[in-house]
């Protein structure tokens, strides 16, 4: 079966203004410089006051995954295209293509951008700011103006977050990994949103309304505002799913959401298949037959083709989502996730009492056989998980969605309420049975790997922004972005892959450094960087490029080959390791046959005769002339060879004397040194002990003093304490949100129901008043008392708040 793809027409003209990827910088004058010295880079500027006025995370640069590096200059309102070149000339370098192509928006844009984001393929990069968010198309129709190029681009969802009478707000924006032409947004209202590109821009493909809790359940006002998502990554449902940070640290679950045309890997879709067949219909428990009986008919309803490749009768590569969805149920919102234990839950309460404000950032990171959770907090805490368990689908049996479809009956978009499935989080914990726990419906549980400080400066009651991005290159790698510059943090262990690899190791803390620091001192303010990307090539090097707030570019190569080696030290070696260099650094000066002496001459058997021998005789001429032949040959030859040894190793006995000298002066300059700090050190002491014995008398004095007999707080008072300041980093502001999302929904209900009105009496023309049922006007009348009486409660609470905290500041 061969799939039929629907692409836009395109004329002559338009194949005309077609930019070819290899063409992205002319290639007449081109010049090849070191990607810092690029000359878009150029110091500005007002940098310094727009960082200390915008507190929204800011991405001003974005990496296509090859050679394309791309910058939102925010003076100029343009993009820049630079082709780079990673590890030319040399391993440590990266080049830039000097002039870069420039990119201009068709349309002005009327919000400040702080954040780019590039597809999957390429071809379109977002544009968002906190009043608007565009796409610009790269490639396709374009024009030139000025030597930069026009390129189309569009407004996504103007009319929901973006209208007057609106004042919802964008949390989170992000491509969908398994599809170019989809984008999901996270609002304030509760509300996550997928928009597909290719169809309608202003309304969204799928809307799924999140309700954490029951009504009426809500412990405090944080545990309903979520803060940022993230999609899943490549295992198994994890590709179907979505994970949703709230306030107070809480992760959720929607599963399954798959974007209409998203293509998979057929083997994916079989694992998965396979295992809703094998574990699921086999199981025993009845509850986990009917999810599996669900996900299977999901699975075949969404990817006709599954069951057909599934018998073998077809050879398939990847399949193609239809749109589809239960008619009679809706997804659940699994959650909030707990955590694993032996016996006892752990307190949610304990849980946030690690961390320090409230949940700002959340990233998903597939790691091997490992699923990663990190989740950072405003207070610079960074908490990391992995799932202990797989994720499974989970519907809501009797909560029919809302669906949209045309003529022919086929899905256009889908909309439905998201819920937790009361008593769900039961306590999970590690001796239970398979058959408790697979396709049970209860959502993975969390496993602790470690928690992180980051130590970031700030002043009391501020609170951090953290990005966090994945090392291209080493998925176990993790870089933070914050206000004091970047950090990077190492996993060294992992439950599922350390045991799957079969490596006997403990559980290593992960390994935390500092790669760029932006606080030049600890009076100085902190300075946040406003572009961050990590590169990577396939010879195995890896670079990150960070933005300055002045617009000054600063590239930094990171080690990558021994950052997972396990740290070896070998303490039995170490004793004879000292015995070993002092024998290796001695070298011979004197070979040891020399300084044994002449070899012992063997004289020849001499006669009876021989003392009567005279020496002026022939026989006593040859017996001399023989001793004298032993003698030369081995005492002068002996001689001439220690003459040799002694000529041969004077140059080497120089250089050791010299050494030597040279060591003693250091060792002088060293002392001497010692010295004079040593007198440095005993002024300083004794200027401490000064400075010390006038402290006490001080203390001593703010002693006497009658504010100093103070009682301490009692258990109330810092209870209520506590929840002062609870309230003033986290409630407060999620009250804030929360009332302004009824006013926003107040704004559009009694808006549309002006619509209703008056196209009621455009229908009925003639009469002279309109006829309302009398249940419909008390309905309307109700609701709105009842939305009176909420916004009335939450004001009231919110000047008691901003009351006791005034006292508070008073009397402090």
């Amino acid at each position: 079966m061969k799939y039929k793809f629907d692409f836009p027409e395109i004329d002559a003209d338009e194949w005309q203004n077609l930019t070819p990827p290899s063409s992205s910088t002319p290639s007449d004058e081109v010049q090849w410089l070191p990607l810092q010295n690029h000359p878009v880079f150029a110091a500005v500027d007002g940098g310094a006051a727009r960082s200390a006025a915008f507190r929204a995370p800011e991405n001003l640069v974005a990496w296509d995954g090859a050679s394309r590096l791309y910058f939102w200059d925010s003076h100029k309102q343009c993009l820049h295209r630079i082709s780079i070149r990673l590890g030319d000339p040399d391993q440590s370098s990266v080049i830039a293509a000097s002039p870069s192509k420039v990119l201009q928006t068709d349309v002005r844009l009327t919000f400040v951008v702080n954040k780019i984001s590039i597809n999957r393929n390429g071809s379109a990069i977002l544009l968002a700011g906190s009043d608007g968010l565009c796409v610009m198309y790269l490639y396709g129709r374009a024009s030139m103006k000025d030597g930069a190029t026009i390129c189309r681009t569009v407004s996504i969802g103007s009319q929901i977050y973006f209208n007057s009478n609106n004042i919802i707000r964008t949390l989170e924006i992000s491509w969908h990994p398994y599809s170019d032409t989809h984008l999901g947004i996270l609002s304030s209202d509760s509300v996550f949103r997928l928009f597909d590109l290719s169809s309608a821009l202003g309304q969204p493909e799928q809307e799924y309304y999140l309700q954490p809790m029951e009504p009426g359940r809500c412990r405090n006002a944080a545990s309903i505002c979520p803060v940022d998502f993230s999609f899943g990554g490549a295992h198994l449902w994890d590709r179907f799913s979505i994970f949703v940070l709230f306030s107070d640290g809480s992760i959720y679950i929607l599963c399954p959401v798959v974007p209409f045309g998203s293509v998979y890997k057929w083997e994916s879709m079989l694992d998965i298949y396979s295992d809703a067949q094998t574990f699921g219909l086999k199981s025993a428990n009845p509850r986990a037959v009917t999810n599996s009986n669900l996900a299977i008919s999901w699975l075949e309803a969404t990817f006709p083709e599954l069951h057909h490749q599934a018998a073998g009768g077809g050879n398939l590569s990847a399949l193609k989502s239809q749109p589809y969805a239960l008619f009679d149920a809706s997804i659940s919102l699994q959650g909030p996730l707990p955590k694993v234990c032996h016996g006892e839950e752990e307190d949610l309460e304990v849980r946030i009492s690690e961390c320090e404000g409230r949940a700002v950032s959340l990233l998903y990171n597939t790691i091997s056989k490992d699923s990663v959770l990190v989740t950072a907090w405003s207070g610079g805490q960074l908490q990391i998980d992995a799932l202990a368990d797989e994720i499974q689908p989970l519907w809501v049996v009797g909560s029919p969605p809302r669906l949209c479809v045309d003529s022919c009956n086929r899905i256009l978009a889908v909309a439905m309420i998201c819920e937790s499935i009361p008593g769900d989080c039961s306590i999970v914990k590690l001796d239970q049975p398979p058959d408790h726990t697979v396709w049970s419906g209860h959502p993975p549980p969390l496993l602790r790997l470690a928690m992180v400080d980051l130590a970031l400066p700030g002043k009391k009651g501020s609170s951090s922004l953290i990005s966090m991005f994945v090392d291209p290159l080493i998925p176990e790698r993790i870089y933070t972005l914050h206000d004091g510059g970047i950090d990077s943090i190492v996993l060294h262990f992992l439950p599922f892959t350390s045991q799957t690899s079969d490596k006997d190791e403990s559980m290593r803390t992960p390994s935390v450094h500092s790669v760029l620091s932006t606080c030049q001192g600890q009076s100085s303010r902190p300075s946040p960087l406003f572009g961050f990307v990590a590169l990577s090539d396939s010879f195995g090097y890896s670079w990150i490029v960070g933005l300055t707030s002045s617009q000054e570019c600063i590239v930094l190569e990171m080690k990558s080959w021994d950052i997972l080696l396990p740290i070896l030290v070998d303490t039995e070696k170490k004793s004879t390791s000292l015995d070993e260099s002092r024998d290796i650094d001695t070298p011979d000066i004197i070979s040891k046959e020399l300084l044994d002496g002449p070899k012992p001459v063997l004289l020849p058997p001499s006669s009876p005769k021989l003392r009567s021998i005279t020496a002026d005789s022939i026989e006593g001429r040859s017996t001399l002339h023989q001793y004298f032949k032993l003698f030369h040959e081995n005492y002068v030859e002996y001689a001439h060879k220690v003459y040799f040894e002694l000529k041969h190793h004077g140059p080497h006995l120089k250089k050791i004397i010299e050494d030597q000298h040279g060591r003693l002066r250091e060792a002088q300059q060293k002392l001497v040194k010692v010295e004079e700090e040593q007198e440095k050190l005993e002024e300083r002491i004794g200027h401490t002990t000064a400075l010390h014995s006038l402290l006490e008398e001080r203390l001593q004095r703010l002693r006497k003093l009658p504010g100093m007999h103070k009682r301490p707080l009692s258990k109330a008072e810092r209870e209520f304490k506590s929840d002062l300041d609870r309230f003033t980093g986290v409630e407060l502001d999620a009250l804030n949100s929360s009332i302004e999302a009824l006013n926003a929904r107040l704004k559009r209900y009694t808006y549309s129901l002006q619509n209703n009105l008056s196209n009621q009496q455009r229908q009925m023309p003639g009469r002279g008043s309109n006829h309302v049922p009398d249940n419909q006007i008390s309905d309307l009348q109700s609701s709105i008392a009842k939305l009176s009486l909420v916004n009335s409660g939450n004001t009231k609470k919110v000047k008691l708040l901003e009351s006791a905290l005034q006292s508070r500041e008073s009397s402090s």
